[in-house]
């Protein structure tokens, strides 16, 4: 005689056990992966950033023979919309403004210094190990 649940269409407990592991084991592969895609894809924005930014700092430079005093200097003489998300801090207020260095016989205040580079204000290191505040 035959139980009452013998014809009946359906998955056992042992197979949906084996699903489940294979899922999880798949999951677990993958993750490690896209994590390191997304931190490869935010280093590559900030890369792009830092080159824009240096682009832009050389272009005011040679338009009006001055760096400019700050980075908003470039978002209100219209060479930026906006500063832009440091990829890495999440934050537009995170930017390291790297000034200009007067010569030694010069007597210049370090208010009217301007901004020659721009670094990400962050401490953390890269997929290279370097230091995202070295780039």
């Amino acid at each position: 005689m035959r139980g009452r649940d013998a014809g009946r269409p359906g998955f056992t407990l042992i197979e949906m056990i084996i699903v489940f592991t294979l899922i999880g084991i798949l999951v677990g592969l993958g993750l490690p992966q896209y994590q390191t895609a997304a931190k490869r894809a935010r280093e590559a924005v900030l890369k792009e950033d830092l080159f824009q930014f240096r682009k832009l700092i050389d272009q005011y430079y040679l338009d009006k023979r001055m760096y400019p005093a700050s980075l908003q200097t470039l978002v209100e003489e219209k060479y930026l919309r906006a500063i832009p998300v440091d990829p890495i801090t999440n934050s537009a207020t995170t930017w390291i403004e790297v000034r200009e260095t007067p010569s030694p016989d010069e007597l210049t205040p370090p208010e009217t210094l301007g901004v020659v580079d721009v670094k990400s204000g962050s401490e953390m290191k890269a997929l290279d190990k370097t230091p995202y505040n070295t780039w």
